[in-house]
């Protein structure tokens, strides 16, 4: 109960703007009686990102084992996404509590969470990996990029993201994996690519024109 509430508080009011005395209050109980179960706020703070992490890791890893191995890319890849977005939009306070608030904590607080995030960061870069390897993904895309690309836009899905009629979830997820998977430009409008080092010669010095 208690971890429930801090959730919600650092969600709606982020890291900075809620005390252990807040989620005291609205457990019901006095500051020292809160002290009994965690020693800190800190301590609160780690427990409900690691349970926020723990929440969307799990929906993830079971929608997409749900397809079973032969399963395309594609699938498993939408579904990795459809089940990330679902446990950030409608599930619980504490995966929303994650985005508001982990960039705010302390640096001792984030190391403690780092495993727990790790663990889920492999497990999209087995995914994606996969999917390179059968052949879904051009073999010049990084990886690296395209999994922080999709990252940043799932969790900013709840700031922009507004249910309405035919912007559903899925949908959101079916069109993230078209982007990732397929692009936007039709074939053979994409920009030229310019190569990475253009040499720049060193200036002429400057002479008077002759009079």
């Amino acid at each position: 109960m208690i971890l429930d509430h801090a959730a919600r508080l650092f969600r709606q009011r982020g890291y900075a703007e809620t005390s252990v005395r807040d989620i005291a209050t609205v457990c019901g109980m006095k500051t020292a009686s809160l002290y009994y179960h965690f020693a800190s706020k800190e301590e609160i703070v780690i427990e409900v990102l690691n349970t926020g992490v723990a929440t969307v890791s799990e929906e993830s890893r079971r929608r997409v084992d749900r397809l079973g191995p032969h399963a395309a890319p594609a699938e498993r890849v939408q579904a990795a996404i459809s089940a990330h977005l679902h446990a950030l939009r409608e599930q619980d306070d504490y995966t929303g509590a994650n985005i508001r608030i982990f960039g705010h904590v302390p640096p001792h607080v984030r190391a403690a969470t780092m495993h727990s995030r790790e663990q889920y960061e492999q497990w999209r870069r087995d995914v994606l990996a996969d999917a390179a390897a059968r052949g879904a993904i051009r073999p010049d895309t990084d990886l690296a990029h395209l999994r922080l690309l999709l990252l940043g836009a799932m969790n900013w899905s709840v700031e922009w993201h507004k249910p309405r009629p035919g912007k559903c979830v899925g949908s959101i997820a079916c069109s993230l994996t078209t982007l990732a998977l397929r692009g936007v430009f039709v074939e053979g409008s994409e920009p030229q690519r310019r190569p990475r080092h253009t040499k720049i010669g060193k200036p002429k010095p400057w002479k008077p024109s002759p009079p």
